[in-house]
């Protein structure tokens, strides 16, 4: 009897949850969900394929975006690509932000750094630097470029009919 009780409270004590979180942080909370399924799946759609910095795009979202002596700055969000469909950077939710904070952070100066099984991403930017830079657009993967398919074969007279 009492556990019936005790789940009746539950859903109770999310609707209080919610109500006390803005519209304004249900709607980045829901984007930033989008957000990360998108970037996902465009990960998984990507298979084995080396995006940048000799990583897979699986590889470059479970990335830390890490000092040159380790330090925590950040987690890769989602890849950004150029209207070419190359990566230009890389969306990073920068560490312990309150509201998050996410910033685009340029390729140029970025290198792989192994960390047991993992592997960071390591930057000459200091903790100040990366918060100095300005906050990024949040915007579905969906919305970044993706890479261009390569073009169909050129038909052959053998083929045209």
């Amino acid at each position: 009897m009492k556990t019936r009780y005790r789940y009746a409270i539950l859903p109770l004590a999310l609707a209080a949850l919610a109500a006390c979180e803005s519209q304004a942080e249900r709607e980045a909370d829901a984007l930033e969900d989008q957000v990360e399924m998108q970037a996902e799946a465009s990960a998984v759609a990507a298979g084995g394929a080396i995006a940048a910095l000799g990583l897979t795009e699986a590889q470059l979202l479970e990335a830390d975006l890490v000092t040159a002596t380790g330090a925590d700055l950040g987690d890769v969000q989602q890849i950004r690509r150029s209207s070419s469909g190359t990566v230009d950077g890389l969306l990073v939710e920068i560490e312990d932000s309150n509201p998050d904070r996410y910033v685009m952070v340029p390729l140029d100066g970025l290198a792989t750094q192994p960390d047991g099984d993992d592997i960071d991403i390591q930057t000459a930017m200091t903790a100040a630097e990366l918060a100095a830079l300005p906050d990024a657009e949040m915007m579905p993967a969906a919305a970044t470029p993706a890479p261009a398919a390569a073009p169909a074969p050129a038909a052959t007279p053998a083929t045209q009919q």
